[in-house]
């Protein structure tokens, strides 16, 4: 095995070379963020930098979780060629180190990075996106108008005692018992318009929807105004959490309850297993990332040809991702199981990789 004080070295430098990329990465999303919302805010004067601000600190999390495989891949690559350059990974050779034994640290590492990112980290971007999506509701629902937002976000379908009602909303808080920018279309058993209420919000109550600051259109008579206006359902938040929650919101420690409810509600629990399932993944994606920088770093002190190798390996490790996210696309359409669509591109990268590096080691 590799020497303590060797492979404490190899670690080192991996880590700091993926926390320099990572932290510059942050900042420079952070500033094109905020600048993009100052923009979209710049005709609402009860909005401040502070709010803009506050808010871009809350969306810059699930950001970053997209962000870290590349920054991973990115921080090996720098890492593994550096050593090259430098002909540190010469002499590890020349005493007998394997490609195996001086990319154990990177990979073991990468191995706790992504461990971290799913246990700890992914909690608090879940909630962090919560509040980002709550913020930008009351922004833009509230300096927009009342209704700007009606024309898109999420649909729900349900009966009630005195029919059936279709509610569109434009965003949703507190695991859907909260929606903003409400449109409401009633219809009678027969299956005839009743009345459209569109609300600046809708809180789920014990059987009834309780609608703020609504508008109540009824076909021929003229419309009226309500502080309060109430719906009846039969919904309660565990059957529209499905529908309503955005995956990204729920941390990874309340997946598994997720995916309960939305089957105990009859609901369909795919969305909440594949993130489940990709977040499980995530610190095996991070080793195949290491793995495809290990195979640059190989080919670097071997036979040369610095840029046209780490172009290669920046165009696998996309193709790697995008193979991710298209899997996961799959997955969250029914077409492929959410285990095989999270699971399948982080194996068959770690299995590339170890090809690749089984055919340039050993021949």
């Amino acid at each position: 095995m590799i020497g303590r004080t060797l492979g404490f070295y190899f670690a080192r430098r991996f880590v700091s070379a993926v926390a320099m990329i990572f932290l510059s990465c942050v900042g420079l999303i952070m500033l094109v963020d905020f600048l993009e919302m100052s923009r979209r805010v710049a005709d609402r004067d009860s909005v401040g930098a502070l709010d803009v601000a506050l808010l871009t600190i809350y969306r810059t999390p699930a950001f970053t979780e997209q962000l870290l495989p590349f920054a991973v891949l990115f921080g090996a690559m720098a890492t593994f060629v550096t050593l090259s350059r430098k002909l540190e990974l010469v002499v590890a050779r020349a005493v007998g180190l394997s490609v195996w034994q001086f990319s154990f640290p990177p990979i073991f590492v990468a191995f706790l990075i992504g461990v971290f990112a799913t246990c700890v980290f992914n909690p608090i971007s879940a909630d962090f996106k919560e509040r980002a999506n709550r913020m930008e509701a009351e922004i833009f629902n509230t300096a927009s108008g009342l209704f700007a937002q009606g024309s898109a976000g999420f649909w729900i379908r349900q009966q009630s005692v005195d029919g059936q009602a279709i509610i569109q909303a434009a965003a949703s808080q507190q695991g859907g018992r909260v929606l903003s920018g409400v449109t409401v279309f009633e219809f009678d058993r027969a299956g005839l318009l009743l009345e459209r209420v569109e609300a600046r919000s809708a809180t789920l109550g014990e059987g009834v929807w309780s609608l703020a600051d609504a508008r109540v259109v009824v076909p021929g008579f003229d419309q009226q105004t309500f502080a309060t206006y109430l719906i009846a359902t039969k919904l309660d938040p565990k059957q529209i959490q499905e529908t309503l929650v955005s995956p990204e919101t729920v941390s990874f420690w309340q997946l598994p309850d997720a995916i309960q409810n939305a089957e105990q509600s009859g609901f369909g629990a795919a969305r909440y297993r594949l993130q489940l399932q990709s977040l499980l993944a995530r610190p095996f994606l991070l080793i195949a990332m290491v793995l495809i920088a290990a195979v640059v770093g190989l080919r670097v002190f071997r036979f040369g040809g610095v840029g046209q190798t780490i172009l290669g390996g920046v165009v696998a490790g996309f193709l790697l991702y995008l193979g991710t996210k298209l899997a996961e696309d799959l997955g969250e359409a029914g077409v492929v199981h959410p285990v095989a669509a999270a699971w399948f591109p982080a194996v068959a990268g770690i299995f590339l990789g170890v090809l690749i590096l089984l055919h340039r080691e050993d021949g």
